[in-house]
């Protein structure tokens, strides 16, 4: 479980990768030492899974992005998500409980690149229907810390100190 103080360093990250650790730091009013201990943690207990790069897909070439649904054989699920991966414009691959197992966010070049890419897709071994829907935009990009701070409000922050601007809860009036 992670607390309010936790949240705070992964929204920062998650707004600025390349923040460095003093300044995250300064702007959380902790030490940098708590900063990379925190840091070493949230790592170690496979809360942090890695740092990327946000890409505008459609400036490096991929001007077509879609959400593609699988309906496919369970017992073929391994080699379905092998061969997905397989397939260089396949960005992520999640799957589901529902009426759709998998569904696969691509991104690609053109419509016409994009009947390639499903022909390759309902080739994959266990494949039964592919269903595709094209992101015209995003509204909302992928976002962290809204849902952070929710999950965190009433944790505290940290272990031993209030959030900056708090009075300690420990003190008594």
């Amino acid at each position: 479980m992670i607390d309010r103080l936790d949240a705070e360093i992964i929204s920062k990250l998650a707004e600025n990768a390349r923040i460095g650790i003093a300044e995250l730091a300064a702007e959380l009013g902790v030490s940098r030492t708590t900063i990379q201990l925190r840091l070493r943690r949230l790592e170690d207990e496979g809360v942090l899974l890695g740092f990327q790069p946000i890409v505008n897909l459609s400036k490096v070439g991929a001007a077509v992005e879609a959400l593609i649904t699988l309906e496919i054989d369970q017992r073929r699920m391994a080699t379905v998500v092998r061969g997905l991966h397989a397939l260089p414009e396949v960005l992520e691959v999640r799957i589901q409980a529902g009426r759709e197992d998998i569904l696969a966010h691509v991104g690609i070049a053109s419509l016409e690149d994009l009947q390639v890419l499903t022909t390759a897709i309902v080739g994959i071994e266990g494949v039964r229907k592919t269903t595709s829907m094209f992101t015209v935009s995003t509204p909302v990009r992928y976002r962290l810390a809204p849902l952070l701070r929710k999950l965190t409000a009433e944790a505290g922050w940290g272990r031993a100190s209030p959030a900056p601007g708090e009075a300690d809860p420990q003190a008594r009036p």
